[in-house]
């Protein structure tokens, strides 16, 4: 489908810039916005709700001094365990954010409370239950975590994952999983999804809030460093390897966790860091902004590639 009205004429390449936990703050999303890429954080990356208040007015106030710049958006965390819920919420609704992604529950009281002043909510899926229950509480958009996807992320292939998702909703759809390059976005529009979602090759950034070690570790990684596991937050997500071992675990003999618990997980996080089976399309660690525009250019450069091919003559005449 078209993208939402506030979107049109702001995106330099259709692509969203994922909010990642503990990774994404102001600085990142200011100038992945200003780039023409929607930038995102998680409520959650703010230690307090006041200071999550702070980093809203620092983002906004440097988006005011960029005319045409992309809308921005957080990231809320909508699960029993998440004890500033709520007050996130309400901030959230009074600075109206342009943009809500919510994980872990859809939840038709965060939907409504977002529609209130005129924002968007986009919520983040691994399987078509999971579409549905999303359409039911009347999301805008649906993020479909395919396999290979940093932090949190499903096992279907995107081939699959998006068709299913299409049979039930047909708002705007996001697709996420292993994208590192603007042939990757624009790929993900050619399988039907109107956004691509970007992470790890946000995280080596100058602006991402991520250890110096943490970006030169994703430019020394390819996707065989990559575990996908819940022994480090009790959800399904996907990790790299020598992170496990930098932090003293035994990739091979991880021990159960006892369950998501929102209390616990930057602890989680911090010390095992997470990335997409995309990594190893990560060479260097340039500044937001060069990255946004790398992206569109290599986005036009593959559309324009798949329109030539698309004329040359017929390889072979069918009989």
């Amino acid at each position: 489908m078209p993208l939402p009205p506030a979107f049109e004429g702001r995106l330099a390449v259709p692509a969203i810039a994922a909010p990642m936990f503990l990774v994404s703050g102001p600085d990142l999303v200011a100038e992945t916005c200003r780039a023409g890429v929607l930038g995102t954080f998680p409520a959650l990356n703010a230690r307090s709700t006041a200071l999550y208040g702070d980093w809203l007015d620092t983002i906004s106030g440097r988006l005011a001094a960029a005319p045409g710049a992309a809308p921005f958006g957080v990231n809320l965390i909508v699960h029993k365990t998440n004890a500033r819920l709520a007050a996130d919420l309400a901030v959230t609704v009074e600075k109206k954010v342009p943009l809500v992604i919510t994980s872990l529950g859809a939840v038709r009281d965060v939907v409504d409370a977002v529609h209130s002043y005129g924002g968007l909510v986009f919520h983040d899926v691994i399987s078509r239950r999971h579409a549905e229950k999303a359409t039911e509480a009347g999301v805008d958009g649906i993020i479909a975590v395919a396999a290979g996807a940093g932090g949190h992320a499903g096992t279907l292939s995107p081939f699959a994952l998006l068709g299913e998702i299409r049979r039930v909703f047909a708002g705007t759809l996001v697709l996420s999983g292993a994208m590192s390059t603007g042939a990757h976005i624009a790929a993900a529009q050619v399988m039907g999804a109107d956004l691509a979602y970007l992470g790890t090759r946000f995280i080596a950034t100058r602006e991402s809030l991520a250890p110096p070690e943490f970006k030169d570790m994703l430019v020394a990684s390819s996707a065989d460093d990559v575990v996908y596991t819940d022994a480090i937050s009790g959800v399904n997500a996907n990790f790299l390897r020598p992170s496990m071992v930098r932090a003293g675990l035994d990739p091979a003999n991880l021990v159960k966790h006892a369950g998501l618990d929102m209390a616990s997980e930057a602890k989680a996080w911090r010390d095992v860091w997470s990335a997409g089976q995309g990594v190893g399309a990560v060479a260097d660690i340039p500044g937001a902004g060069e990255l946004c525009a790398r992206l569109a250019r290599e986005y036009d450069a593959a559309l324009a590639a798949a329109a030539a091919r698309r004329s040359q003559p017929a390889l072979a005449t069918a009989v």
